[in-house]
């Protein structure tokens, strides 16, 4: 066991690789000093509790308090938990991070109140404090919002008992997040040279993309039989959330957890439903992508370990970190000369944190707050793949980066259903970049190869997890205990039907919920397909070179949270409360699909 590759401790990765975070606090001590003091304004805010009814300036009084305290407790958030993504078995940062979310916890609570003493303020007297009061007005929106959602908001005291339980009811994702990042033990298995490594969650999307069946199976078994063995645990702490996620909803007069999830963005249920609607009526054309893959790996069964190795074998093109940088910079260029400045400050000031090491949050993602800069966790493993990903998490921090730089801070952030439509576009240009630039058919059919796995992965698979997360939460809503054979039964099923009689029904697709992050996030995949697709209109505006389409778009990017997210669309050029969007990009599938088949038949 001597030649086994082991991933590198912290310590071990080389300084101007990681993130810089002291750009947020010089240090740990700096950090919890400013923990005191974010804990002493949340006792300023408990203060002015029964007074922001009495005058405008009283009101604006309140609401700058507020948001100044949160404006601070977002900083220090970010860095707890950046601090303990990049090694979450260290804990030391497991314990800055729990400080920094009881702090959160306490200030949530202090400021409970806030909310019932807004909607208890009569909406005459409301027009009337925003008439008079010129400092006022630009909260206009911000309370809006808030009094958008009177039948939602309780008491102050009911608020206040659950704000203070926030911590109870975030503890079924924290388990989750300790067992699948820290305390999960994966075996060892064999990579496509026959060495020995410790299989981990960023090597296993790798050996997925392998040319060597034994290596993808062999590694598809290993990681769900470790998950088979948490099964029980992993229902638990599932059921738990959606449980918890369904109760808040009912305690604050929502038909359902999707109904109050889809209200914090002013988002019609009818869009959830019609992606459902539209992708299933499309699953056809991936049922035809399946039969496709089957065909070219030239195997009598096809499994879902078979469904992420690239169909022409070894990929052509791959890519180091250096190497993916100049090619972030080329493909982006239609984003002008502006969008270029940021990627070059994120790769000169160290934004991204690139490499796997022992503990390390998998995946990867964007997150910041209004006073930092928007970092990047990435799980580094050279392919064609983490290019795109890396151009995905960019559309995220440049994002970040704009509407910071445009909105004051009470609308400086966007909702998540706007967040994915940045990273995807992103995606979009970079595959049209390089089917634009690459003359070798094989590489061609790689990357559309690549294009339509990422459709696959984020269109068709996102939406299949949206299902299944309605499905659990309804489940649940209706007395029905989310046991892991009741979750398994139904996964299995849901995933045969999105991928067709092609795929062999395997034991092991059918434990995949066990391992999916996302559904503690609370109904937060269905954007990805939504994002997508939304995503796949404005860049061909854009690559197209339509009139304004460029100026549009930045314009979306700067906007934040200063209007509803479907309004901010659609001021982009694009309404998201109608199926054409999806209808388009399953167009556009459809195309690709096309082309990719012309190639293979005229090699």
């Amino acid at each position: 066991m001597s030649d086994v590759k082991q991933l590198p401790k912290r310590n071990e990765v080389s300084e101007e690789t990681t993130w810089d975070l002291s750009t947020i606090f010089e240090s740990d001590e700096a950090f919890e000093k400013e923990l005191e003091v974010i804990s002493a304004l949340g006792k300023e805010v408990k203060e002015l509790q029964g007074t922001i009814g009495e005058s405008s300036d009283a009101l604006l009084k309140g609401i700058e308090k507020i948001l100044a305290t949160n404006q601070k407790l977002e900083r220090a958030y970010v860095y707890s938990h950046l601090k303990n993504d990049q090694d979450t078995a260290n804990s030391t940062y497991q314990t800055l991070h729990d400080k920094a979310v009881a702090v959160l916890t306490q200030v949530n609570e202090a400021g409970s109140w806030f909310n019932p003493e807004v909607l208890a303020i009569p909406e005459e007297t409301l027009t009337q404090y925003l008439e008079e009061n010129d400092e006022l007005k630009k909260y206009t929106h911000l309370l809006e919002e808030l009094t958008s959602q009177r039948d939602h908001v309780l008491s102050a005291r009911e608020e206040e008992l659950l704000a203070g339980a926030a911590e109870i009811f975030s503890g079924a994702s924290r388990t989750f997040s300790v067992l699948n990042n820290a305390d999960i033990e994966f075996p060892t298995v064999k990579d496509e040279d026959g060495n020995e490594v410790k299989l981990s969650h960023g090597l296993y999307g790798k050996l997925m993309e392998s040319s060597n069946r034994e290596v993808r199976e062999a590694a598809y078994k290993a990681l769900y039989k470790t998950y088979s063995g948490l099964k029980n645990t992993f229902a638990t702490t599932l059921s738990t959330h959606v449980k918890s996620h369904n109760y808040q909803a009912k305690v604050r007069n929502f038909s359902s957890a999707r109904a109050a999830s889809l209200a914090n963005n002013n988002i019609p249920e009818s869009v959830y439903d019609t992606l459902l609607e539209v992708v299933n009526k499309n699953l056809p054309l991936l049922h035809r992508y399946v039969a496709l893959r089957k065909k070219l790996l030239n195997v009598d069964k096809l499994y879902m370990y078979d469904m992420y190795t690239p169909l022409t074998g070894d990929a052509p093109i791959k890519y180091t970190i250096e190497e993916a940088k100049e090619k972030t910079l080329d493909s982006l260029q239609p984003l002008g000369e502006d969008y270029q400045r940021i990627l070059n400050e994120a790769f000169d000031n160290r934004w991204i944190d690139w490499y796997e090491n022992e503990g390390k949050r998998s995946g990867a993602y964007s997150s910041g707050a209004y006073d930092t800069n928007p970092y990047i966790l990435m799980n580094w493993q050279d392919s064609l793949n983490q290019l795109y990903t890396l151009v995905h998490e960019l559309g995220h921090s440049v994002h970040s980066y704009y509407t910071r730089g445009n909105q004051p801070y009470a609308y400086g952030d966007y909702s998540i259903f706007l967040a994915e439509i940045a990273s995807t576009t992103n995606e979009n240009i970079l595959t049209d970049y390089l089917l634009k630039t690459q003359t070798d058919p094989k590489v061609r059919i790689y990357v559309l190869n690549h294009y339509l796995d990422g459709f696959k992965g984020t269109v068709f698979r996102q939406t299949q997890f949206a299902e299944f997360e309605h499905y659990i939460h309804q489940k649940a809503q209706e007395g029905i205990p989310l046991t892991q054979e009741f979750m398994t039964d139904y996964y299995g099923k849901l995933n045969a039907n999105y991928y067709g009689p092609e795929v062999e029904e395997d034991p092991e697709i059918a434990l995949e919920w066990s391992r999916i992050p996302h559904f503690y996030y609370n109904y937060y995949v269905y954007q990805y397909a939504t994002g997508f697709s939304a995503a796949t209109a404005l860049a061909q505006r854009i690559l197209d070179g339509e009139e304004g389409s460029l100026e549009k778009y930045i314009t979306y990017l700067k906007s934040g949270s200063s209007d509803y997210p479907i309004e901010v669309m659609k001021k982009a050029g694009v309404d998201m409360t109608q199926a054409s969007y999806l209808e388009d990009a399953m167009k556009v599938f459809e195309e690709r699909l096309n082309e990719l088949e012309k190639l293979i038949s005229e090699l």
